[in-house]
Parts: structure tokens; sequence; C-alpha cells
């Protein structure tokens, strides 16, 4: 990857709703434009993703999310109301990002949710998107909320049983966990940020010598993650089942590359095969000893390659 590099410009903006969204921009002021969403929903913009950008070609403009990093208010206040927390809030944010930095059309990239992400924002404002780089694709759907939370207990079964122990009662999963941690007693609500966190630690550990996040030990960060992921999955993202594929042709002209890993179970290689069958203009890129993130050095190489062939097009 790409050496550490510092923002040189930064600050918040207003985004309505009584939300402030820390943004960044960092390499070339003059380079390509480029937005970077990250996933999550609620895992914040780390300087790690700066990286994979070549600094003399790129101006890379990062922000967090609402709810998330640096922005304000956190959704680790228990206090905080999600309300104004969408997809539809955040794909307006970041349109309003874009014309606060300047920006007349930018190359998205992002990965696991900011590829879902990446997708709404592109099929809403084609014009404005030069080009895609998404790895670790995910499509929101309710079988795909099913399968995190229910049938993919079937290749976990003991840390399932556990999660599933961990909700209590009936009905959906997230349901129950979104429940649990808006709970007045906060040890009830620790707990089950705990419990949500290790059941996604789990199903991203498909390789020999994974180690648990060490972001999940953070208490602040936990309830955060798990409150805004369980917001999210429990409404489906609020996009209508299947948007995203049925959606592709108006991809159409706009270059992209998916990237996945062949052993991804938290997000199967099915929907980014499928979405490239609809999209022509988008090449699969499917690395073969990776599971989910851009941790895995294939993952890391092939997203590298990605941007460094858009910085050299016209």
């Amino acid at each position: 990857m790409y050496p550490h590099i510092e923002p040189y410009a930064h600050g918040m903006l207003d985004a309505g709703d009584g939300h402030h969204v820390y943004w960044e921009t960092c390499g070339n002021p003059d380079g390509r434009p480029a937005v970077v969403l990250h996933g999550g929903p609620g895992s914040g913009c780390t300087p790690a993703w700066r990286r994979f950008f070549d600094p003399e070609a790129y101006r890379v403009v990062l922000f967090d999310q609402r709810g998330c990093g640096r922005s304000t208010p956190s959704a680790g206040d228990p206090d905080v109301d999600l309300s104004t927390n969408t997809t539809h809030h955040l794909l307006a944010d970041i349109e309003r990002l874009r014309e606060h930095v300047g920006v007349d059309r930018w190359l998205v990239f992002g990965g696991s949710w900011g590829s879902t992400l990446g997708m709404a924002y592109a099929q809403r404002h084609p014009e404005r998107v030069s080009a895609l780089v998404l790895f670790s694709v995910a499509v929101a759907t309710v079988r795909n909320v099913e399968w995190i939370t229910e049938s993919m207990g079937r290749l976990f079964p003991a840390q399932w049983a556990a999660f599933k122990a961990g909700a209590g009662g009936e009905g959906r999963l997230v349901d129950a966990y979104a429940r649990l941690l808006a709970d007045p007693d906060p040890a009830v609500r620790d707990k089950a940020a705990r419990d949500w966190c290790d059941w996604e630690d789990s199903h991203v550990a498909v390789t020999a010598g994974h180690k648990p996040s060490a972001r999940y030990a953070d208490p602040h960060f936990r309830l955060l993650f798990a409150r805004l992921v369980t917001h999210y999955w429990r409404h489906g993202a609020w996009l209508d089942d299947d948007e995203i594929l049925r959606g592709a042709a108006k991809l159409a002209g706009i270059p992209g590359v998916l990237i996945h890993g062949r052993l991804d179970v938290s997000g199967p290689l099915d929907d980014a095969w499928h979405l490239a069958q609809a999209w022509p203009d988008a090449d699969l890129v499917v690395v073969d000893d990776a599971g989910h993130g851009a941790g895995y050095p294939g993952m890391a190489q092939a997203c590298l390659a990605a941007l460094d062939r858009f910085a050299a097009a016209p």
C-alpha cells in the first residue's frame, strides 16, 4: 500500500438534523477526485483508507458517516435518536459534501456496507460518478440480513448458539438485539453490544490465525457499531428488496471494478456475480484465498490495482 499521508484539509459539515459530519481531504489537491465510503454501518473512516490511493494522482475525500467516528452526535450515546440516520440521509450527505469540497464528478471507493452505499449513490446520481471500485460487495436484501443473522449459523454453530442465546426470547435476532441495545439498563446494553460484536467477529474468521478486532474492546465503539448495524439491517437499509440489483442498468457507462473474496461467507460471492452480469461496464475480480474485507493481501492488491488503473485513465 502507499505510504501514510496526513490530510491537507478537514472540517465538520453541517448535515442538518443536528448532525455534523467529519470530513478530510488528502493527496494532490489537483488530482483525480475520489470519495471513500467506509463499511459497517458505523465503522468510521480510519487512516488506513488513505493508503489505497496514489497521493500524487488522487485528491481523496474521506468522511465519517452519521453517528460514528468523529461525526456528531455519536450513536455510542444511547440517548441519541437514530431516526435521522438512514441510507437516504447518508446519500444526501454525500451530495452535500461533494458540493462543499467543490467536486463535479468523483470516483467512488467503498467496501462492504460502503459498497451498498456506493451503488445506491451511483444509481441516484450517475452524472456525479466517474468510476466505482467496490470490494467485499454487499447488497442490502432481506435474504442477506437473514443470512448474516440467522442462516449463517450453519457454518458457525457454536458461535451462533451464543449469539442466539444472547438475544433471549423469540422473533428475528436483529430486532431482539435492537431492543436490548435500547434497554435503560447500561449492563444490558453493554452485554448486547458485546454479543453482537462477538458474532460479527466470528463470521469474518475464515482463515487460520484470525485475531479478534481490537476496536471491539472499546465499549463506546461496540455500542455505536451494534446500534447502527441493527438499526440499518432491521429496516432493510431503507431500500426496496433487490433495489441495487434491479437498478444496475442505471450504472451503464460508468466503469467499475467489483472485488470479492471467494471465501467471503459474510457476503457470499453470488451477489457480486449477479451485479457484474447486470452491469456490463464492471469487471469482477475474485480473490480465491480471501474472506471479507481488505485485510487479505490479495484483496488489498486488487484494490490498489483498480485504483491505479483509474488514476492512469483519461
